[in-house]
């Protein structure tokens, strides 16, 4: 949701001394597989794995194709929040699988072993887990219990369509980068494993994993995810004692705390490296609650109570699942590369660190339980890639098509938009996967930036009464600029805000000798750009506020409607339907006489929020 390079240590060590700037994973996977010929036995593994994805993804969408027409839910409704009807058990399996991802497992592997960083700079297990019970405990019930289809519905209830429109692009970049940096890194490793070509390996992958939730919605998606979350836990559980026996490894408890091949597993944090520490920390456990993958398995529960329970297990099931991964990292940390197939020479010392996962099971496992643990990080970066994919398409076609432009919509149109843009979303992730080399950079800025932008307008939204439209804007540009002026090394974007304690590092790349000069950033500007953005929202909104309500502007200055038409009855720009079921504004254009019922639940916000016991500040006037 964000250390040397796969994806999950994107998010937590990614700025740190203990890890410069990466190196794109499919090259070095390139060099890995050179040396290898291709393993029919991993194929064939590989294949059947795909296969059952595949028939348990359709077999999902052919149960519940029916769900929700007793109850009169339109079916785009039901592609996206599954007739939220979702039970404990698929919810809490396809809300952990959502977190558990490649990058996940990956990166946790790979942060415990790269030498000083190891497990202290491992931030992401314990920052998503605390992630889901913050969400859990104060958004996931206000949420659910509103009706809401989507994590964009409160924003552009309050603060309008346009502005709905522009919280938009942060969500989605996060979304489609997202899923084409897992998908690159089940390409780079693949080609270690079963040295498969790495293109067509990312796109066989997504293939399946766009069909199947073409076909079935968040039910394929979430009934995959049961299956994928027990290969991962059974593929990587397998392989660790196979690994931990291997002759090349020593004891993980002594190198733990005690230098034997390299720096002790267990890390430490510098006080000089405590503020990044604490800044990184805070991007995951605050950064990682404001994602739709996440609001959508929240809006699919069937009640706001099942809703905050989801959130709970799947922060124990993110610890649980991060377990074996640690213990790969450490086995990583524990080996005599000299005395296996690897070669003499460490993963760290050839720029490999991203790939220690995929190496300890090619080099310290036998070969059939290798692939098991292939399938384990093919289940993984399919359960976040499918899921991403489906949220991207959701936003769009309720969010962007139906309520911005198409109100009057069928919900056959909608659920047509939805299929096509599953596509489209899939094939653009599928080609920055395979033709962009910044792809990972690109991902770790558009995290930031729904950490800066998107988690400060939500609290806004949701916690603090009064503010509107103009205030939004403010918080938004603020965010925006502090956290862009801060530079990105992944990117070579260069910083225009230099921060206190900046410093000018260098990283030379130990397979091409460049010399690469980045600035790091040690103060923790991330965090600060976030409260700047939350507290601008607030300001900037009472400031227009009063300034429309004292009379010290005309009202016709008011060009968002955000105060003075702030008591209108109609509260959701063009869009929402009032008490009366009428809309009273003449220049509406005609609306069909049915309304889908996903408008309607969403925007009577004060008939559905009996189960929270009040209604929101901003609808009490009305």
């Amino acid at each position: 949701m964000s250390r040397s390079f796969s994806l999950e240590s994107l998010s937590d060590s990614a700025s740190s001394s203990c890890s410069p700037p990466p190196q794109d994973p499919r090259s070095l996977a390139l060099a890995l597989s050179s040396k290898m010929a291709i393993h029919v036995e991993g194929l064939l593994a590989i294949v059947i794995f795909y296969l059952l994805i595949l028939m348990v993804g359709i077999w999902a969408a052919w149960k519940n194709k029916h769900a929700g027409i007793s109850e009169g839910t339109d079916r785009s409704e039901t592609i996206m929040v599954g007739g939220r009807d979702i039970g404990l058990f698929v919810g809490g399996f396809t809300m952990t699988a959502t977190w558990v991802g490649g990058g996940y497992i990956n990166g946790t592997a790979e942060s415990v072993y790269v030498p000083g960083c190891g497990l202290a700079w491992a931030q992401a297990p314990f920052g998503y887990a605390l992630s889901l019970v913050v969400g859990g405990l104060f958004f996931a019930k206000p949420m659910r219990s509103r009706g809401y289809v989507t994590m964009l519905d409160p924003f552009q209830q309050l603060y309008g369509q346009r502005m709905g429109g522009l919280l938009f692009i942060p969500a989605l970049l996060g979304e489609i980068f997202w899923s084409a940096a897992i998908l690159s890194a089940l390409g780079a490793t693949l080609s270690v494993i079963v040295d498969m070509d790495i293109n067509m390996s990312v796109m066989i992958s997504a293939l399946i994993a766009v069909f199947y939730t073409l076909v079935g919605g968040l039910y394929s998606v979430a009934y995959t995810d049961v299956v994928q979350l027990f290969c991962i836990f059974l593929g990587l559980w397998i392989s660790v004692p196979f690994a931990l026996s291997n002759p090349a490894v020593s004891d993980i408890a002594v190198t733990a705390v005690k230098a034997v091949f390299q720096d002790p597993w267990l890390g430490e944090i510098h006080p000089s490296d405590g503020w990044m520490w604490a800044d990184n920390f805070c991007l995951l456990m605050l950064g990682g609650i404001p994602w739709q993958v996440y609001f959508q398995r929240v809006l699919s529960a069937s009640s706001a109570t099942y809703a905050q329970v989801l959130s709970f297990l799947a922060a124990f099931g993110c610890l649980v699942m991060a377990v074996p991964s640690v213990l790969i990292g450490a086995i990583g940390a524990s080996t005599d590369w000299n005395q296996t197939s690897y070669g003499p020479v460490a993963p760290v010392d050839k720029d490999e660190s991203d790939m220690i996962l995929p190496i300890v099971l090619q080099h310290l496992c036998p070969s059939f339980v290798s692939f098991f643990g292939l399938g384990a990080v093919s289940a993984a970066v399919m359960s976040s890639a499918d899921s991403s994919i489906l949220s991207a398409s959701s936003m769009f076609a309720r969010n962007i098509y139906q309520l911005a432009f198409r109100q009057s919509a069928s919900d056959r149109e909608i659920v047509w938009v939805m299929r096509i843009t599953i596509f489209v979303f899939g094939a653009v992730a599928t080609a920055m996967a395979l033709l962009t080399g910044s792809v990972y950079g690109l991902w770790y800025l558009s995290s930031d930036l729904v950490y800066v932008i998107i988690f400060p307008q939500l609290l806004s939204v949701l916690f603090i009464k009064g503010t509107n439209t103009y205030g939004s804007v403010a918080g938004y540009v603020f965010g925006l600029l502090l956290r862009i002026g801060g530079g990105e090394p992944y990117l070579r974007l260069p910083p225009f805000i230099y921060y206190p304690g900046w410093q000018m590092r260098e990283k030379q790349h130990r397979l091409t000798q460049e010399v690469e000069r980045f600035v790091e950033q040690r103060f923790p500007y991330k965090t600060v750009s976030m409260l700047a953005s939350l507290l601008s929202n607030a300001a900037f909104s009472y400031l227009a506020k009063y300034l429309f309500e004292s009379g010290t502007l005309s009202p016709k200055y008011d060009f968002l409607d955000a105060v003075v038409s702030k008591h209108s009855k109609e509260t959701m720009d063009k869009t929402t339907l009032v008490a009366h079921d009428t809309i009273l504004l003449s220049e509406l254009s005609a609306v069909k006489p049915r309304h889908t019922s996903s408008l309607a639940g969403t925007f009577i916000n004060a008939d559905v929020l009996r189960d929270e016991g009040s209604v929101s500040p901003d609808l009490e006037h009305e």
